[in-house]
């Protein structure tokens, strides 16, 4: 499924390039939505010179609103693949404010408990009962629900953990900026390495404590709290194998990685997304 959509991505890239990033538009910067359709001449010899992102105003799902000030707010309204809430990324985004830590839990809040994460919860749930993943929930309708409700829990707290208690204490940003210039692989490496540098509300760049960090507490207070119990033995005579626990080091260990793994994965998604999104409405 990856490799699929990567190089769904990279067709999309060579097919119908990118407009230019957020960088250039800082060289030349404007308010999002203000600049007109026909460039402006200045009186003299020499034109002003105008930018793909001053002719081209962002796209509806870019960017949340605008202020009077000019500035854009600091969440959008996209989604991933028409569905998914990815109100954390932002493209084509000059100088736009840091949030406050009522905004970080308001955007995270929004964004864990939309409706679309019941049916997505769902789909996890269905999988893992299929794979028997963590044998200790056993089969079955209560199997299942046990399941949803640990899946439902993990996504959660992780969202919270990563995207707003620890950005708060931290004081670090939990948006994604898109890079929107460069190579297929450029745009991929920078994409992946926001898993471990991230931006301070100030502005500056800052190891990621946020993601790396929150992302094993998140791990370690779901392992220890409301996943399987200890190991058993069944009852004599009764023809089940041993279940082992899930309360180890190791798999919470295990929990992390995957969750850091999921969110790298998620990273790429959002850089590329723009892009496809684009490409889809243009031929629709």
């Amino acid at each position: 499924m990856v490799v699929c959509f990567l190089a769904a991505a990279a067709v999309c890239l060579a097919q119908d390039p990118a407009p230019s990033n957020s960088n250039a538009s800082q060289s030349n910067p404007s308010p999002p939505g203000s600049a007109s359709q026909t460039p402006e001449i200045t009186p003299g010899p020499a034109k002003q010179s105008v930018s793909r992102d001053q002719t081209q105003p962002p796209s509806k799902d870019s960017q949340d609103s605008t202020n009077q000030a000019g500035k854009s707010a600091g969440t959008s309204k996209d989604r991933l693949f028409f569905a998914l809430p990815n109100f954390l990324t932002l493209e084509n985004a000059g100088q736009v404010p840091p949030l406050t830590a009522g905004e970080k839990f308001k955007v995270v809040a929004k964004g864990s408990f939309d409706p679309i994460q019941i049916v997505w919860y769902a789909a996890l749930s269905g999988i893992c009962q299929a794979e028997n993943c963590e044998p200790g929930f056993g089969q079955g309708w209560a199997a299942y629900g046990k399941r949803y409700g640990a899946y439902a829990a993990d996504g959660t707290i992780e969202n919270f953990f990563v995207g707003a208690i620890f950005p708060s204490m931290l004081h670090q940003d939990p948006r994604y900026f898109q890079s929107g210039q460069g190579s297929f692989w450029h745009r991929t490496g920078y994409s992946i390495s926001r898993i471990f540098v991230t931006r301070t509300d100030s502005g500056n760049s800052q190891f990621n404590y946020s993601e790396i960090v929150g992302s094993a507490v998140s791990s370690a207070v779901s392992t220890y709290s409301y996943h399987p119990h200890p190991g058993y033995h069944p009852e004599p005579g009764v023809n089940v194998p041993y279940v082992a626990s899930d309360r180890t080091l190791k798999n919470t260990a295990s929990v992390w990685g995957s969750q850091v793994g999921y969110d790298t994965l998620t990273l790429v998604v959002k850089e590329f997304w723009p892009d496809i999104r684009r490409k889809i409405r243009k031929q629709r």
